[in-house]
């Protein structure tokens, strides 16, 4: 059963079961449009009356009576309701009030903006005092209901993106920078591509071992966050601090191999190995994994799901390679002027790479 049906499903039973007992729900339709936002809220009477302070809730099935209240409760939701659109909070414009006696409940109608959004985040506890009251969440567009959800005291925000060009622009202009933030403040995964850089090398092969890096965490990146495959971070994270010390001792090596080499007077065999491309792949679907798991933390759009894994990976494409340039053009600058430096440069840097993902699997896998 897909999460639609089943919210549509308790929706269902929780609407026939009002009649019957005091149910904790409440339920907002957003309705977008070229003229904006249209939409409705439905509360329970026993709730209202609980806010503004009614003894007897079955006094608001008579309309005259709950007339009375309509300015208090407007203003009691304005205070708990907030529609941002693309970013920017939107005032709510109450249309209407009427009562629903046949469902124990008030419906308030309401407008928010003037055009059509391409990102709309509802926020809101419609009433705080209930620590289990739910809101269900209906979005419409152009009369088609294109999204459900329901909101709690634990989740209390939802985003949704539009689906036409301009919901997509919203996407991309949240999940790229998304995907650059992470890759730069990742400690983790910005050693490891430092690590591969260390040895240095030609433009060519450091393209191919970026290529091969971006190509492993792209597939699982996209698999994980679909859920088609999905690890457990207790398996996940110390793989990626295993790969993160796999680069620095397999850098050492390269290195010890080569002062063998020049000692021996053979400098062929000083070239770095071409497995580097085939390391950065295959831990780079380890790596993946990582970024699915604060992908999923960030919350994916339904309804935008191809737009937000191409606009956070291409987010993480950006922030790899400016670490790649600059990393690269540093050593490459300090290899050209003094090849001993840059030789102790990548013994350094290969110990800290070494130990820092020694640490960290330490860390995830003992102290976690």
């Amino acid at each position: 059963m897909t999460r639609a049906a089943a919210i549509t499903i308790v929706w269902l039973l929780a609407t026939a079961g009002l009649s019957a007992h005091p149910a904790p729900f409440s339920y907002l339709d957003l309705r977008l449009g070229e003229a904006g936002i249209e939409g409705s809220l439905v509360l329970h009477d026993l709730d209202v009356a609980h806010d503004v302070g009614v003894e007897g809730p079955e006094r608001f099935a008579d309309p005259a009576f709950a007339g009375q209240y309509r300015d208090q409760v407007s203003r009691l939701m304005e205070s708990r309701l907030a529609l941002f659109a693309d970013g920017r909070r939107t005032a709510i414009t109450w249309t209407g009030f009427e009562t629903l006696p046949e469902r124990q409940s008030l419906r308030l109608t309401f407008r928010a903006g003037a055009e059509r959004p391409g990102r709309v985040r509802v926020d809101t506890v419609v009433f705080p005092y209930d620590p289990i009251h739910q809101t269900f969440l209906n979005v419409y567009e152009d009369g088609t209901l294109r999204h459900q959800t329901i909101l709690d005291q634990e989740r209390t925000a939802f985003d949704y993106y539009a689906g036409t060009w301009q919901g997509a622009t919203a996407v991309m202009g949240v999940f790229i920078p998304a995907g650059i933030e992470h890759i730069v403040i990742g400690p983790d995964h910005v050693l490891f591509l430092v690590g591969l850089l260390l040895l240095g090398g030609s433009l060519w092969r450091l393209v191919t071992i970026v290529t091969a890096f971006t190509l492993g965490h792209s597939i699982t990146l996209s698999l994980a966050a679909l859920d088609v495959v999905s690890p457990a971070a207790a398996i996940v994270e110390p793989v990626i601090a295993l790969s993160i010390v796999f680069v620095g001792a397999d850098n050492l090596l390269v290195l010890r191999d080569g002062a063998r080499a020049r000692a021996s007077e053979a400098p062929s065999a000083v070239a770095p190995r071409d497995i580097r491309a085939w390391v950065a792949g295959v831990f780079g679907l380890v790596h993946g994994f990582g970024f699915a798991s604060v992908l999923r933390e960030f919350g994916l759009p339904l309804t935008a799901l191809g737009w937000s894994l191409f606009s956070f990976n291409l987010g993480v494409e950006i922030g790899q390679l400016a670490i790649v340039l600059a990393v690269a053009a540093a050593l490459g600058a300090v290899r050209h002027r003094d090849p001993q430096l840059a030789r102790r440069i990548a013994i350094a840097g290969s110990v800290v790479v070494l130990a820092a993902g020694g640490y960290w699997f330490v860390e995830r896998v003992f102290l976690d």
